[in-house]
């Protein structure tokens, strides 16, 4: 702002328009200050919610998904104050939400939105004077009480007179308006009966579907990017190629390698168990220098396969396939027979080599050379990773970061519609950030998996600046109220940009309670996984419960990260060896369940609710679907009650918040347990009894009677 030389005789602003534009005159504009201070505008609107890094990176959400957006909104004095949401979709037009105060002691405003198409969007909160509200108020009182009745008629006239004209609306919605301006008019009429026609019901329906809005004062506009359902929820299943059909001959002991046609019988089954993605381990060419050997030994046999994450030999790099599994045509095969059975395919992308790698001689530039001249293997103390190079993006960071880009669009090129990223906490963040955007700019669908079992800030970070979703802490949660705790955090502020994908073990990961719990506790970490969060994944084997791990590591003997590995699925099939003894048929309904449930394809709708024992949690998913007018047209309600005791059954009384399941809290209920099929009528108190004895997990489908 110009300072007012000494002795000048301040101007005095005209006067603000009226408008519902909330625009002055023309000319005569309000002063405003100079930065670093921003204008706050007429009407202030501060603190809005969700945003990601004050704005600088976009919030998520996928089509149809419903989420909060709040707001801090206020004015000067008593005169009444609202809010509204603007969505702006990717061809610009603009969508309004009216916002509903829900605590007006500390002016907090929220809406429930959803955006119904993919792209990048964008909101803002007005805020806005509210004349009629104000007169509302302020006639109530005086009319009642007969102070200057006539005066506050006409004043309310006069704003339903400026409703119609600046407002658009159609001949039967301004009659309303209409008729109720020439009632408060009407002189031969009580004062009271005048003020009732102003202040009927269908007054302020219309005036709250079409208010008129003075001074309306936005919040800058914030970055929303609506991706599609799968980036949301999915049910993904990880196998290693090369095992599903892999034989080892009974007299030699050798192994002969599956293939990507052998892992392509495999599908149909998997489809069965009803999951979204099939995941592969990297299909490359396997090093041969400083190959591991089984249960990662140094000592590797001629026959030994190797880790698949040493990528690279003379048969190719990253934009190769493994001749034992194939080629193109094969990988083509698997891919057209996935989606066939209405899976997409997601690959490994491990951006690390070993050192046969054709990179280690054409690009020696891209890996880090130690004092001696030696490349630098992968370490992460006291482990050592002599079979894999890291590579270093920061000495040519122009090369690298093209040649990944042409890696990534050989196997996009190639039907790959996911990236599950090994380890990206390893990598320049700002080298995903460009990655993922460059991508996105013609496959907007390709999805991102990070990998990253890291420290909170690099895994929100790579959430941030663009993977669509991220391993978790889910595997190490055990305790309820870790889990609790978890999830909540998951659901709440994180969920703007983070969306969580649980694993109950990995082909790096077995913890003791997967060691130890049974099969009860592969049950309950599988129903957890597959309803606590929309996306969870099951690595291959899970069905068979492979619970044994390598002495002194929480990882599976005989991994197949080194050795090829035949599970005999036959043997589990209906008239095999090992018929029952699998969890194919528990996985199977689990996903049934998610499908038929769409409470359960959401993340930020979860309630907990207490429990007498601490070993038992109990948790709620709700969600309604609604029609134009804001009629119920469906409603899911799903409870889930789970013992995280794996041995022992407990009895104990779970309490219901029945507003959370949109009920009264004398209201009743049919319950349907979905695993067993058993029924109950349930109210807010209720008795369960769960465990190895009978099921460790109850997921309760809610009806109102």
């Amino acid at each position: 702002m110009t300072a007012t030389p000494p002795g000048t005789p301040p101007e005095t602003p005209d006067a603000p328009s009226a408008a519902s534009t909330g625009s002055r005159p023309t000319g005569a504009p309000a002063p405003t200050s100079d930065p670093p201070q921003t204008p706050i505008g007429r009407i202030p609107v501060q603190q809005v919610s969700p945003t990601v890094d004050c704005g600088a990176r976009p919030a998520k959400s996928v089509v149809g998904e419903e989420f909060t957006i709040t707001a801090t909104v206020f004015r000067e004095g008593h005169d009444a104050v609202n809010a509204s949401v603007v969505l702006t979709d990717p061809e610009g037009d603009e969508h309004v939400r009216s916002m509903t105060c829900t605590n007006p002691g500390l002016n907090t405003w929220e809406a429930v939105v959803a955006a119904d198409a993919e792209g990048l969007w964008s909101y803002r909160v007005e805020g806005w004077s509210d004349p009629y509200g104000s007169w509302d108020h302020d006639a109530t009182i005086k009319v009642t009480a007969g102070i200057d009745a006539d005066l506050m008629l006409e004043e309310g006239a006069k704003i339903l007179d400026r409703a119609v004209d600046e407002v658009d609306r159609t001949p039967a919605q301004a009659a309303v308006l209409r008729d109720a301006a020439t009632a408060l008019r009407d002189a031969h009429r009580p004062p009271l009966a005048r003020l009732h026609a102003g202040t009927d019901p269908t007054v302020k329906a219309e005036l709250a579907a079409r208010p008129l809005r003075d001074f309306v004062s936005p919040s800058t506009a914030y970055p929303l990017l609506v991706e599609r359902e799968l980036a949301l929820y999915g049910a993904w299943y990880e196998m290693f190629p090369r095992s599903e059909g892999a034989v080892q001959d009974p007299e030699t002991g050798a192994w002969t390698s599956g293939t990507l046609r052998t892992a392509a019988k495999r599908l149909p089954a998997i489809a069965r168990m009803g999951f979204d993605v099939v995941y592969l381990t990297p299909i490359h060419p396997i090093g041969t220098t400083a190959r591991k050997g089984p249960n990662n030994t140094l000592d590797a046999g001629p026959d030994d396969p190797g880790s698949p994450y040493a990528i690279g030999s003379p048969d190719g790099g990253h934009d190769a396939i493994n001749p034992e599994l194939g080629d193109f045509d094969d990988f083509d095969d698997f891919v057209a027979e996935a989606r066939s059975l209405g899976m997409e395919v997601a690959l490994d992308l491990a951006l690390q080599c070993s050192p046969d790698h054709p990179y280690v001689e054409t690009h020696p530039e891209w890996f880090t050379t130690r004092a001696d001249g030696s490349i630098a293997y992968a370490e992460n103390p006291p482990k050592k990773y002599q079979d894999i190079y890291p590579l270093n993006f920061d000495n040519d960071p122009k090369g690298a970061y093209a040649e990944m880009r042409r890696v990534v669009q050989v196997w996009i090129d190639h039907g790959v519609t996911l990236f599950r990223v090994d380890n990206p906490h390893t990598k320049p963040v700002e080298f995903w950030q460009w990655l993922i955007a460059d991508v996105a700019k013609d496959y907007p669908h390709i999805i991102w998996l990070a990998e990253a079992f890291t420290k909170p800030a690099m895994m929100a970070t790579l959430a941030k600046t663009g993977f669509q979703q991220s391993y978790t802490y889910y595997t190490w949660r055990i305790a309820k109220w870790e889990l609790e705790e978890y999830v909540r955090e998951l659901a709440g502020e994180a969920a703007a940009y983070m969306r969580p994908s649980f694993w109950p073990t990995t082909h790096d990961i077995l913890t003791p309670y997967m060691q130890f719990g049974g099969p009860t506790a592969w049950k309950l970490r599988a129903a957890l996984a597959a309803t606590l969060v929309p996306t969870y994944g099951i690595y291959a084997g899970y069905e068979l419960v492979e619970h044994v791990a390598r002495p002194g590591v929480e990882e599976q003997i005989d991994n197949e990260k080194y050795q090829l590995k035949n599970r005999r699925w036959e043997d589990y099939e209906p008239g095999g060896a090992k018929e029952g003894q699998s969890l194919a048929g528990y996985l199977t309904l689990l996903n049934q369940i998610r499908r038929e449930h769409p409470s359960l394809h959401w993340l930020r709708n979860i309630t907990f609710h207490p429990v007498d024992d601490e070993n038992v949690m109990a948790f709620s998913k709700r969600r309604v679907e609604t029609g134009p007018d804001g009629e119920v047209l469906s409603e899911d309600i799903v409870v889930v009650v789970a013992n995280l005791d794996p041995h022992s059954t407990r009895e104990t009384t779970i309490h219901l918040d029945m507003p959370a399941l949109g009920l009264d809290w004398h209201d009743g209920m049919a319950a349907e347990d979905l695993i067993t099929g058993a029924s109950w009528h349930w109210g807010e108190h209720v008795y369960v009894r769960v465990g190895p004895e009978t099921e460790p997990v109850h997921i309760v489908a809610i009806r109102r009677f």
